[in-house]
Parts: structure tokens; sequence; C-alpha cells
């Protein structure tokens, strides 16, 4: 049994020009192509579909998605990976749920707030599985110690120059700015320092985070709902992912 282009576009959320793009990169090939020239889709394109749309969840971009495909070829053992992050996130969701729940409850019943339960969920270590898998152990090893070794003043003041970058990104993509223009590429700019400044960083240190990194943490925020509310929302990540690329086309 197979499925033309439209049906799986349309059971995908997605659009049958992007199907058409992931064919001519070599991603997502037809299963079949009918005598009308439609493509057509049997379960083996799906299932290399559904680890795609997994792995753009997980923040990459597509050379990055090519190269995961080409180099785990063992299809049921890498969904059994991707079912274990998506269990871990549920869990996660769940925890924080609860926490915000208890919060609001107590608030409105004027009862004291435990800080662990505020806080439940919200450990940065719960991303480590996500980190390692998108940028390896060391990634994680080196950054979960440098956060560690910062003083309470240093952690709050790296927060809030986050923080401001956010509020300046939201602000630039509202303002209909062009995400190449000079004022968001100087946005662009900050990001990259900031970024320069995190050990674990592919290719950070004194050079900065590599192109293809720089690129794909622009697509993380697109894909990914959580990054994206850090920029206002789809619109504002659309922008920062926009700025980011033609930062990266320019100087890296």
């Amino acid at each position: 049994m197979d499925w033309s282009i439209q049906d799986i576009a349309r059971l995908a959320g997605t659009t049958s020009r992007t199907l058409r793009h992931y064919d001519n990169i070599g991603l997502l090939a037809p299963s079949r192509v009918g005598s009308n020239g439609y493509r057509y889709y049997d379960q083996r394109a799906l299932v290399r579909l559904q680890r795609i749309l997994l792995l753009r969840d997980l923040g990459l971009g597509l050379p990055a998605i090519a190269e995961v495909l080409e180099n785990e070829t063992d299809a049921a053992r890498a969904l059994r990976g991707h079912h274990g992050w998506l269990r871990q996130e549920q869990q996660r969701l769940a925890r924080q749920i609860a926490s915000v729940e208890t919060t609001i409850a107590a608030m409105e019943g004027g009862e004291m707030i435990m800080a662990e339960d505020m806080l439940d969920g919200f450990d940065h270590t719960q991303y480590r599985e996500e980190v390692e898998q998108r940028w390896g152990t060391e990634a994680y090893a080196k950054s979960d110690a440098w956060w560690r070794g910062l003083s309470k003043a240093d952690k709050q003041a790296w927060m809030e120059r986050q923080r401001q970058l956010a509020r300046d990104w939201i602000a630039a993509a509202e303002g209909g700015i062009a995400p190449d223009g000079d004022e968001a590429q100087a946005l662009a700019q900050r990001h990259f320092d900031w970024l320069r400044g995190i050990p674990g960083t592919p290719g950070g240190g004194s050079n900065g985070p590599t192109k293809e990194y720089f690129v794909g943490l622009g697509e993380m925020y697109v894909a990914d709902p959580r990054f994206a509310a850090n920029y206002g929302g789809q619109a504002g990540a659309e922008f920062v992912r926009a700025a980011m690329a033609a930062y990266a086309a320019r100087n890296l």
C-alpha cells in the first residue's frame, strides 16, 4: 500500500512542496512516481519521514538530519531512541505542569509556597540526554561544569543577559526590520558572542560557534516551541533564524 504526496502532506502537517524539496536534496525519495508524475510513498518511506520529523523537532537542520539517517540505518533502533527521549520529555512536562498547578493553588489559597514544589521539573540537568544527543557528551559535560562553577551573582547576570537579548530580538521582529539589515545583524553578532562564552558550544572558544551549529540553532528555535517562546513565538523565532542564517552566510 502507498499514499500520494498530497495524502502524506496532509497527514504529516506539512506541504507537498516540502516533500518535493526533501526528494530533491536526497533526504526522502518517493517509493514510486506514477504515470501522472505524482509521487507515492510506501510504509518504508513513511518510517523515514517519521524519523525526519522527529529529528527536526530535536532542532537538527536538514544537512544534520541527512547525516544521522546515513549513519543510523537501523530505523527501529533509532526510533526506540527517539521514543525514549519523548517519554522523558513527557515526564518532564508533566512535572512542570504539576509544579505550576501547585504554585497557583498555594497562591490562591494564601498558603506558603515550597521551593521544592515550585522548581520541580525545572532542573537544567533534565536536558542532559537531549543535549548529548544533539551535540555530544563532551558538549554537555563542559557546559554543565561551567554552569555549576558560576556564582549565584554570575548566574543571575548571565540569565539577565540572555533575557535582554531575547527582549531585543522580540522588539526587532515586531519592528518589521529586515533580518539581513544592520540592526538585526548587530543582534546576530551579540547572539554569536553570547554563545562564544559558553563552554561546550561546538566550535566555541575564541573563534565562536561553527557555521553549522549557529545555523542549526536558529532552526531549533523555530522547530521547538520551548525556544520559540523566548522570541515571542513562531514569527519571532523565524525572524531570529533568518537573521542568524544571514549572519552565518556573511561571516562564518
